[in-house]
């Protein structure tokens, strides 16, 4: 391990292999930093400032950086960009919880390492920038489109020294965030981040936005890691048992299909956990053949009469006993070799979450390489089950949508990273009805309101000030070329209501879903108590 102690960013101090203070010719920070990397791919190299020397918490390094493709910092008193990045991105990765490791990009010049060889990839691109923080945020920023793993990581330093202890201070001026903004996004962002300060800063900053738009942009930028051998030393690959958990409604072909398809696995789940909803009071199970047939795995199955997502995934999560659970939707085909394979990748990668690539028929990849996934897919999903016990599917989104992006935050404010796999696919028939969904009609439907309220319930739960005002003008923005209103001003007027009445039943929604927890929570101490007597 290399540690390269600087002071402010701007002059290297000393540069240590273990306890031994090495020479080299650069003084410079992001010069010393290409220079120890062309010396040393094979070690990871660490950043620091002077000030927090004593306080590198090394013991949990070779945890962190698990595998070569690892970037991680962490924020004791200083980051590079303000919160107003919020205004053009609204993706997990803005909003850093600092108590856990968390997936991210934003890069401090604090604390922070990355192998030598990851890091060279980026110095042909980024070597005529001498700026430290704008090159650790570019690299972040850039690789984690094409496969860096990046994180914000509280375990770099010792225990007791965090940013609850510091008042964290954004070193980028506006200049520096406008070009920061045109480099790494599509043009139309930093035109959107023009609009947000005039609208809410009260700022006019022409001169930033200008000699923002004259740079060079990496946002197209390839970054090619094939070369470099990604090997977790997790003991993760060591756990290979997992359950199966599918709610269903209404599709007992689709669902038999994905049952045959898993009696085929060559790596076969432990037990297969079915919550069959129909909202009929007088119906029974349609699945007979889920006791009349022999299957190579256990089937647990619920039947309930009430409807709902996150109410069957909730009341099929509590029957999970297997390292990993799979969340899978009724309507999918699995070839024989996915499940033993996506495993095999979740040890390699040494990760908690991978998101499986499920495609319609014909229908193309977008996205071809292993990334940190900004979503959550709930039917095509692999867990650690660790987390999944702590967590809940939130009811607030039954109905409605939302329910997979928020149980995927759930997981990431757990430090449970997710990432997304290309190449491991399984085949979504996206049948035209049932599911795990009663079809009804919301009743918010005669008010219009525009985002979903449920969308308005996530953006508040997780979105910051800043990033709440930018999905707002994004998405008036966007709306108002699929709608049939041409006046802008009647547009506004219109889309201001809107907002207003989905803003009115996202309260509506989290108010009564907060009574009805506290009724559960009620009836749940009650049961307790005449229990115990």
């Amino acid at each position: 391990m290399i540690v390269l102690i600087h002071s402010k960013c701007q002059k290297v101090v000393r540069v240590l292999k273990g306890e031994a203070e090495i020479n080299i010719s650069a003084t410079q920070c992001t010069k010393a930093l290409w220079e120890l990397a062309e010396i040393f791919p094979d070690e990871i190299v660490v950043w620091c400032e002077k000030e927090f020397e004593n306080e590198l918490n090394f013991v949990y390094y070779p945890e962190i950086f698990h595998h070569d493709l690892i970037m991680a910092s962490y924020a004791i008193k200083t980051e590079y960009l303000p919160d107003a990045i919020g205004y053009i991105d609204q993706l997990p990765f803005v909003n850093v919880n600092q108590k856990l490791q968390y997936p991210t990009w934003r890069m401090s010049a604090d604390v922070g390492g990355i192998k030598g060889k990851t890091l060279l990839k980026f110095k042909n691109l980024l070597s005529n920038i001498e700026d430290l923080n704008l090159v650790l945020n570019s690299i972040a920023k850039l690789g984690q489109q094409h496969g860096l793993f990046c994180y914000s990581s509280p375990l770099l330093i010792k225990e007791g020294i965090s940013s609850s202890n510091f008042k964290i201070k954004t070193t980028a001026s506006k200049k520096e965030l406008f070009s920061f903004v045109y480099l790494h996004y599509k043009g139309i962002r930093t035109w959107l981040l023009l609009w947000c300060f005039i609208k809410y800063e009260n700022s006019f900053p022409l001169e930033a936005f200008l000699l923002a738009i004259l740079k060079r942009k990496y946002f197209k930028e390839e970054m090619d890691f094939s070369d470099i051998k990604v090997e977790s030393i997790r003991p993760s690959k060591n756990l290979r048992t997992f359950d199966v958990l599918i709610p269903t409604l209404g599709r007992k072909k689709y669902l038999l299909q994905v049952l045959e398809d898993l009696k085929f696995q060559s790596l076969l789940p432990n037990k297969v956990i079915i919550v069959e909803q129909n909202p009929d009071p007088d119906s029974q199970t349609e699945l007979q053949e889920l006791k009349e047939k022999n299957w190579p795995y256990k089937i647990i199955h619920h039947f309930t009469h009430r409807t709902g997502a996150c109410n069957a995934r909730n009341i099929g999560l509590a029957e999970v006993e297997a390292d990993w659970i799979f969340f899978a939707d009724d309507d999918i085909r699995i070839a024989p070799d996915v499940l033993a394979k996506s495993i095999a990748e979740i040890g390699r990668l040494g990760v908690y979450c991978l998101n499986i690539n499920c495609r319609q028929e014909g229908e193309a990849t977008v996205f071809h390489k292993i990334k940190q996934w900004g979503s959550f897919g709930s039917g095509t999903s692999i867990v650690k089950t660790e987390f999944c016990k702590n967590l809940a599917f939130d009811e607030v989104f039954e109905y409605g949508f939302g329910e997979d992006i928020d149980y995927g935050m759930q997981l990431r404010n757990a430090g449970c990273d997710i990432i997304y796999h290309p190449e491991l696919e399984i085949l979504h028939l996206k049948a035209p009805r049932g599911g795990f969904r009663e079809i009804r009609s919301a009743p918010w439907e005669e008010d219009q309101p525009k985002p979903s309220p449920t969308l308005m319930v996530y953006a508040s739960k997780y979105y910051t000030h800043e990033q709440l005002r930018g999905f707002k003008n994004e998405l008036f923005l966007r709306y108002y070329f699929k709608q049939e209103i041409n006046n802008p001003f009647n547009y506004l007027k219109m889309m201001r209501k809107r907002w207003g009445k989905s803003e009115e039943w996202a309260d509506k929604l989290m108010q009564s879903n907060e009574v009805k927890d506290e009724r559960e929570g009620k009836e749940s101490r009650i049961t307790n108590q005449e229990s115990r007597s």
